[in-house]
């Protein structure tokens, strides 16, 4: 049985990004994602809000970019896969696991006045700059293979993509 891993959101960086670099070069960034739900609540008759904070890693040029354009406050538009991390706590020794998206895609929303430096068209990588519609500002190969260029990497692949 095939299995499928996609998610897609959009919201606000909560902090600006982190840049490390790997012992072999490669760059990562942790962003932090507020993302907003909004509802009425028929039993108070009001309009309710949740906001959701969810943490990203964006891998090698992308992450790069992250760095250079984006800031806190930042509109940003993220498609990746959600993947767990688990390790063993060293001061009381019981398993820990947190649940974080891998972004695949990143994309800038809105213009240079909201957070950051870009004009809002970065679609993932600085050259191209395309902001029409999702899917032309993604890389072409990205779209043609299931898990994204290995640049934006770093680790095992993405055997189990089911297409």
């Amino acid at each position: 049985m095939s299995s499928f891993n996609k998610v897609i959101l959009l919201g606000n960086l909560t902090r600006d990004p982190q840049v490390r670099y790997t012992p072999g070069g490669t760059a990562v960034a942790e962003l932090g994602l507020a993302v907003n739900r909004t509802w009425f609540d028929q039993k108070t008759n009001a309009r309710r809000e949740e906001t959701t904070f969810v943490d990203v890693t964006l891998w090698g040029r992308q992450a790069e970019v992250a760095g250079e354009y984006l800031a806190k406050g930042r509109q940003v538009l993220i498609e990746g896969r959600l993947q767990l991390d688990t390790w063993e706590d060293k001061e009381s020794g019981q398993k820990r696991s947190k649940l974080k998206v891998v972004s695949e895609n990143m994309k800038m929303v809105g213009g240079r006045g909201e957070g950051g430096g870009g004009s809002g068209g970065g679609g993932g990588r600085s050259e191209g700059g395309r902001s029409e519609g999702q899917r032309s500002g993604a890389p072409r190969d990205m779209e043609s293979s299931g898990g994204g260029p290995e640049e934006f990497h770093e680790g095992p692949p993405d055997d189990d993509v089911p297409f």
